[in-house]
């Protein structure tokens, strides 16, 4: 009991160090992840998008904080019309879909092709057009044109570096988050709320 009481008291001194003793206006488990909230990753990933999208790589009409939203909301497993509707237009689904691609966060759906990816790459390979490849294929050539897409983008490496980064950024933020979760489940919040009724009785 003693070395938890003690284990206690170092997580208190190290989150009033953190909080600079400012007082605390709520437990932990209800400000989890507040170090890195998903404003603050958005806001992070928005400015590689910003990058990107000054370097020329793609165009869009998704703004950098737009496209940050998208990949949030990839991440935690929404479909294109929800990341539409949270962008505030279910219309943009399709813009949303060849953002998506194009950063390489794909879906097994996407690669659910009526036909063979080999037979595509040759009529390809041998020069004939969407229409006459989508003929022969009996696809449609707008369906075939989103199928070209998804490959072509599986195969450009252009963005790598700026994906690798933006995935830095995801996995950190779910690190902070599941030390913020474990730190609230090995006494810190139970220590944060005895401080809060310590802090109203001096108020």
């Amino acid at each position: 009991m003693v070395a938890e009481e003690r284990r206690k008291a170092q997580l208190l001194q190290l989150f009033s160090n953190i909080t600079s003793k400012t007082k605390i206006v709520e437990p932990m488990k209800k400000i989890h992840g507040s170090l890195r909230d998903r404003d603050a990753v958005e806001r992070e990933i928005a400015l590689v998008m910003r990058e990107v999208l000054d370097q020329g790589f793609f165009k869009t009409k998704l703004k950098p904080l737009q496209l940050a939203k998208l990949v949030s909301d990839f991440y935690a497993g929404r479909n294109d019309t929800e990341i539409a509707r949270d962008l505030g237009d279910e219309k943009l689904s399709k813009t949303v879909a060849r953002a998506r691609i194009r950063l390489k966060l794909f879906r097994d759906l996407d690669f659910r092709m009526p036909f063979d990816r080999q037979d595509f790459r040759d009529m390809v390979d041998a020069g004939l057009t969407m229409k006459e490849i989508a003929e022969r294929l009996n696809v449609s050539p707008s369906t075939l044109r989103e199928y070209r897409h998804v490959l072509e983008q599986e195969e450009d490496h252009t963005l790598d570096v700026y994906l690798e980064r933006i995935k830095d950024i995801m996995e950190d933020r779910d690190l902070t988050e599941q030390m913020t979760h474990s730190a609230t489940n090995d006494g810190l919040g139970e220590a944060i709320d005895i401080t809060e009724a310590e802090l109203a009785e001096l108020s």
